[in-house]
């Protein structure tokens, strides 16, 4: 019975609007989408007709919130889920570190807004990379950030990804406290712009390890309470982890979100701030799925909805870092790379030899990769985190778990790979 009304409920729709295939082209124009052939480009319209048909019978009840074909509405629940989570939980009972907030001010406000105050980064899209741990904890420490010393950082997530391997696992999914914890035992964490997002893991960088740009003291865990939870959204944006799998969420458009959601948490998101409307309270929510999800990439969540846990768990993993220390000195950029004392290469490059007699090298080029591998032809380079030369098919590879070679997915062929010789 219910397939046949999502069935009839697209139909009707349809109908107003044109052919299923006539609203499908508008919509892959409109967010860019093209396919590797035929076949694919069908299945993608047949996906996109049965969310089309959700969408339709939500809408066509009286929710809170609304849904509509957004970016991803050519995937299945299934492929949404597998691409755009990646909060991942220890096994069992889970010790957290830090459990006693310190005591706020008791009189809060009816409602904040901290992107009002400059204490929130435009909104990011973590892509089908399942970092969503890392956006959350940095989105927390730059917040924290412009609140102490009035500058607004956008911070390296993919300093996270690659190097925070202790206990988080990048793309495969991690937990904030665990990114808090690594950015103290680190010293602080580099900028955005000096390292920046890969959507991809790769190896840790040592280099953009040592720019120690933000810092943190120590962070804090939130007990699970609202009116806790409340008090430390009204001192600084919160991360918090939920269930975001649900097919509602997928495609969320406007409106106070109200579920029905599961608290098992699978996503991590930031709370920036908190206000009612018609009566209803909310709480203001940044998401890492880009600006053309939600509104402008945010959602509103029910607040005070009755459970102790909260829409979608958020009151059950809340955390937010603690600043009370002002940043260290810039470091300046790095200088030329020495090949020997006659010559040298630019920063962020490496020396190779191209000419050498006896061990002793008379001729240098520059490979424009940081840390880059040289080839024994004398004429290529391969990045770090490809670092096996394959001169014979002009591939750079690397070794994998399983101990078999694979080729580097972002250059196939050496024509790209260094990215400008000099010769020196």
């Amino acid at each position: 019975m219910r397939s046949k009304l999502l069935s009839l409920i697209l139909v009707m729709s349809l109908v107003l609007v044109g052919s299923a295939s006539q609203v499908f082209e508008k919509w892959c124009k409109e967010h860019g989408k093209t396919y590797s052939s035929e076949e694919e480009k069908r299945y993608r319209l047949k996906v996109f007709e049965e969310n089309y048909g959700f969408v339709a019978q939500h809408n066509n009840n009286n929710s809170t919130y609304t849904l509509s074909l957004n970016a991803f509405a050519d995937l299945t629940h299934h492929e949404f889920k597998t691409s755009r989570l990646g909060l991942s939980l220890p096994p069992s009972p889970f010790r957290r570190f830090k459990r006693t907030p310190p005591n706020q001010h008791p009189r809060l406000p009816s409602q904040i807004d901290w992107r009002q105050s400059g204490a929130v980064t435009p909104v990011k899209d973590q892509g089908s990379c399942g970092a969503c741990w890392a956006f959350s904890a940095t989105g927390a420490i730059e917040g924290i950030n412009k609140i102490v010393t009035g500058s607004l950082e956008s911070l390296s997530e993919q300093e996270l990804i690659d190097c925070d391997r202790s206990y988080n696992s990048g793309c495969e999914g991690g937990l904030m406290d665990y990114a808090y914890q690594f950015i103290i035992d680190n010293g602080g964490i580099d900028t955005e712009d000096d390292y920046p997002y890969q959507v991809r893991q790769r190896t840790c960088n040592k280099d953009k390890l040592r720019r120690r740009v933000v810092t943190i003291d120590d962070y804090v865990d939130v007990p699970m309470n609202e009116e806790e939870l409340l008090k430390a959204v009204a001192t600084q944006p919160v991360s918090v982890g939920i269930c975001g799998s649900e097919r509602a969420f997928q495609l969320y458009s406007k409106g106070i979100f109200t579920g029905p959601c599961s608290t098992a948490l699978d996503h991590a998101v930031l709370i920036v701030g908190y206000g009612s409307e018609n009566g209803v309270d909310y709480w203001i929510v940044k998401n890492s799925w880009g600006k053309y999800w939600g509104m402008n990439g945010y959602i509103h969540m029910i607040r005070n909805s009755g459970g102790s846990e909260g829409i979608c768990g958020i009151n059950t993993l809340a955390s937010y870092p603690i600043k009370t220390k002002p940043n260290p000195p810039v470091p300046p950029p790095p200088g030329p790379v020495r090949c020997n004392l006659f010559t040298h290469c630019s920063a962020g490059e490496t020396c190779c030899c191209a000419k050498s007699f006896l061990g002793i090298c008379f001729s240098w080029k520059c490979c424009g990769l940081t840390s880059a591998v040289c080839c024994k032809d004398k004429r290529h380079c391969c990045p770090q985190d490809y670092p096996i030369c394959d001169t014979g098919k002009g591939q750079c590879l690397k070794i994998i778990a399983n101990g078999t070679m694979t080729i580097t997915s972002e250059n196939k062929d050496f024509s790209h790979q260094p990215r400008g010789w000099t010769s020196h």
